[in-house]
């Protein structure tokens, strides 16, 4: 067996630390798709604790425009340590978040932000807006995109694809 992978730094998207994380908010994703919700899924590791939040899109279900996958794992993160400071942890997330979720990182202290796909359409990490590095705001977190892009990309094109595909039926 190769071990080569052993080697990868933090920094590269194929280290084995972040696809094991990844791997895991794809499953909270298919359980969004499975609930009818848009498939983001995500999940928040502290370093010394290990997974201390773990959530999919719940909008649908909760009738609440802030039940992204992103806000509902900080929050469990938030309530497993006791503190609003998450300045331990990282957050991994299928899909480049939103300005709330964006916002939400930089007021948790979250100094790690790890996900799959961009979203060009409401991203605020890179493709909009830049808003977690921003140096104008009192904290800034590390950005890594392009995790397991592909996959997370096919499960959001997937799922709309399908309900277009009923729309028309």
């Amino acid at each position: 067996m190769d071990f080569a992978f052993l080697d990868l730094p933090l920094s590269d998207p194929r280290h084995p630390v972040h696809v094991a994380h990844m791997e895991m908010a794809l499953e909270e994703a298919d359980l969004a798709a499975a609930e009818d919700e848009v498939p983001v899924g995500a999940v928040v590791v502290h370093w010394e604790q290990g997974i201390i939040g773990r959530a999919h899109n719940q909008r649908e279900r909760l009738a609440d425009p802030t039940a992204h996958a992103e806000m509902l794992a900080i929050t469990q993160a938030a309530q497993a340590l006791g503190t609003w400071r998450l300045d331990n942890c990282a957050l991994y997330v299928t899909l480049e978040p939103c300005p709330m979720c964006a916002g939400a990182i930089v007021l948790a202290r979250l100094p790690l932000v790890v996900y799959g796909c961009t979203d060009p359409k409401a991203g605020a990490c890179e493709s909009l807006y830049q808003i977690p590095a921003d140096g104008r705001l009192n904290h800034r977190a590390r950005l890594l995109g392009g995790v397991l892009a592909e996959r997370c990309g096919a499960v959001l094109t997937n799922f709309f694809a399908l309900r277009r595909q009923l729309r028309k039926s």
